[in-house]
């Protein structure tokens, strides 16, 4: 289990339903940001590329997702000029890998 939930817990304070909407939610929008990173990425769309990794820096960070919100600052940094595009290529598998494993883990712990 690469994710975390003490974040989350210590802001439900026991609401169960808070923390199955606050994971709904990261199913729902992270891999679709994920998908806009890629094509980003592929489309050399270095704007588009710091604005998905700040997106989902965040929602990484509050499943306790250390490295994974360290890969994403970092291509968030990169995305700030368009000469970082083959850094940004060589980083990016580790978060999508990461991020796609999450995922798969939290449908099945939660049955969502």
């Amino acid at each position: 289990m690469i994710y975390n939930l003490d974040k989350i817990n210590e802001m439900a304070e026991g609401d169960q339903d808070f923390i199955t909407s606050v994971i709904s939610v990261f199913l729902e929008e992270v891999p679709i940001d994920l998908e806009g990173l890629e094509k980003a990425i592929a489309e050399r769309d270095y704007e588009n590329v710091y604005k998905l990794a700040h997106k989902i820096k965040p929602n990484v960070d509050l499943l306790g997702m250390e490295q994974t919100r360290a890969i994403a600052l970092e291509i968030e940094t990169l995305g700030k000029n368009a000469d970082n595009m083959t850094q940004i290529e060589e980083k990016f598998p580790v978060l999508k890998k990461d991020v796609l494993q999450v995922v798969a883990e939290l449908q099945k712990d939660f049955n969502l």
